[in-house]
């Protein structure tokens, strides 16, 4: 599986291509690095992102994460979130079925955080959770980033 990794304000991240489809994001340094047209796409977006972040829907390349239906489908709710923007986990139930609880779950296993914008889902009352090396305080950092903290943190 080609991979590709890059610097960012979180750290060092790998981009993870299968078929023709951006299928992870992970955190750390991959061990090895396969330049493809795909990936060095990918890495040429996030870095703009961090720049100035985009809206998921203004992402130019395939996304093909592994995951169950109802995972998908969570994952691309994400990707209606907008920039600046939040949602509790109790909203995306109403919107994708099932509850907060697996809400959170899918919320918790996106393999394309940042890109797929799980950070934007926040509990009723505080943040929730984020799974990523830096954990909570990466999610308030790319929430602050994006101008989007909740106040109630």
């Amino acid at each position: 599986m080609p991979q590709l990794s890059l610097h960012s304000p979180l750290g060092e991240l790998t981009l993870s291509e299968e078929n023709g489809a951006l299928v992870a994001l992970d955190w750390g340094w991959g061990r090895d690095q396969t330049k493809t047209p795909l990936l060095c796409q990918a890495k040429e977006w996030l870095d703009q992102w961090f720049d100035t972040p985009l809206n998921a829907s203004e992402f130019p390349l395939l996304l093909a994460p592994f995951g169950t239906p109802y995972q998908k489908r969570v994952w691309n709710a994400l990707c209606t979130i907008p920039v600046g923007q939040t949602v509790t986990y109790t909203d995306l139930a109403q919107q994708c079925g099932g509850n907060a609880r697996s809400i959170g779950q899918a919320v918790a296993r996106n393999p394309i955080p940042i890109i797929i914008p799980c950070h934007r889902v926040v509990a009723q009352h505080g943040l929730g959770g984020y799974s990523s090396d830096g954990g909570i305080d990466d999610k308030i950092w790319l929430l602050t980033f994006e101008g989007a903290l909740p106040d109630n943190v």
